[in-house]
């Protein structure tokens, strides 16, 4: 069953999530958030590079404040991280904020929870209850011998729960934890037990490189579930790489269509050119295209162009020189230094 084809559409900002509409992909902002300059401009690399959704910490009313100068200057939705201080989520949504992010269980008492709910339904702002493996209730810990799956999923039904109590629905669920497997069991248990959509991310996962792969592995696993409606790679490093990793995790799976696949072979002894380099320079390059193909860049003029048969327009390295191959097929013999031109001029002229 395809869960996220059932969940509750909920719109955020300028954007919907759930009832089986796009996966939306989410980064965070890595800069201080009162910091509204360098705030707004890592939000427009972010939606360059295919951001649908952002999210800003509030920890103080100055960060809050920022929320209404930043929201003037951004395209996408902007969403409020809050952790403990509910009337920081409280300002956050008077200054504009599409909608927040809390853990009830963070927030304290349920009448300052009530004072979050009153304000967010006054405006239909969209609530993301998040609840960490890190945060668990000692009182569930306890009840299942330590941090489990089942432990999170409880958590998070509890605190939805308790949104529900005070009359609001407009709910978005996010449950994470640093162990991929745990992650994926939870969501296997949460699905169709909510009809809220679900937001999903291994958190914590790390650098670049590793975060990669638990990203690739946790993510790929719950959304090929059918579970799923707007996902964030969770990086220790430049948040852009987060959305160039979102993208291809989705095309990957056959959820996202759009935007350049770039394949290239391992090399081998047979490589007499800068294969690595190229294939770098490449990757970079076709980000700035919308188009829906597959380009290869391939080591080998000799087998090169039939292992690339199945990419759209593809080079092929040779000695000193090059190859323009379309579905197999060599189109000209170019020099090496003028592969990625040759390349980029194809692009520039494909058509749509």
């Amino acid at each position: 069953m395809v869960f996220r084809e059932h969940t509750k559409v909920v719109q955020i900002g300028n954007k919907v999530i759930g009832g089986g509409n796009p996966i939306m992909i989410q980064s965070m902002t890595n800069t201080k958030t009162e910091d509204v300059a360098a705030t707004v401009a890592q939000i427009k690399r972010l939606q360059e590079a295919g951001c649908d959704i952002v999210r800003c910490t509030v920890p103080n009313q100055e960060a809050a404040n920022a929320i209404a100068k930043i929201k003037k200057q951004i395209e996408i939705p902007l969403v409020a991280d809050i952790h403990f201080d509910y009337k920081m989520a409280i300002a956050a949504m008077e200054n504009g904020a599409d909608k927040i992010r809390i853990n009830p269980g963070n927030i304290g008492s349920r009448e300052k929870v009530a004072e979050v709910v009153k304000v967010a339904k006054e405006r239909n702002i969209p609530i993301r209850i998040g609840v960490n493996s890190g945060s668990l209730e000692k009182e569930l810990v306890a009840k299942y011998n330590g941090v489990t799956a089942q432990g999170i999923v409880e958590s998070a039904l509890d605190k939805v729960g308790i949104i529900e109590d005070l009359g609001y629905d407009n709910l978005v669920i996010s449950i994470k934890s640093s162990d991929v497997m745990m992650s994926v069991e939870a969501h296997e248990l949460l699905a169709g037990k909510t009809p809220y959509p679900i937001h999903v991310g291994i958190t914590e996962s790390g650098t670049v490189t590793s975060g990669n792969i638990k990203s690739a592995i946790g993510l790929g696993i719950i959304l090929n579930s059918g579970v799923g409606d707007t996902i964030r790679v969770s990086l220790t490093g430049d948040p852009v790489e987060e959305i160039k990793s979102a993208k291809l995790i989705l095309r990957t799976l056959g959820l996202r269509k759009g935007g350049i696949e770039v394949v290239s072979c391992p090399t081998c002894g047979r490589t007499n050119i800068d294969l690595i380099g190229l294939a770098n320079q490449v990757e970079t390059m076709v980000q700035g295209y919308d188009l829906d193909i597959k380009v290869a860049v391939m080591g080998c003029a000799v087998n090169g162009p039939g292992e690339a048969k199945e990419a759209d327009i593809g080079i092929a390295g040779g000695i000193k020189e090059g190859l323009l191959i379309k579905k197999g097929e060599i189109i000209k013999k170019v020099p090496e230094a003028e592969l990625l031109a040759t390349l980029k001029d194809a692009l520039d002229n494909w058509e749509k």
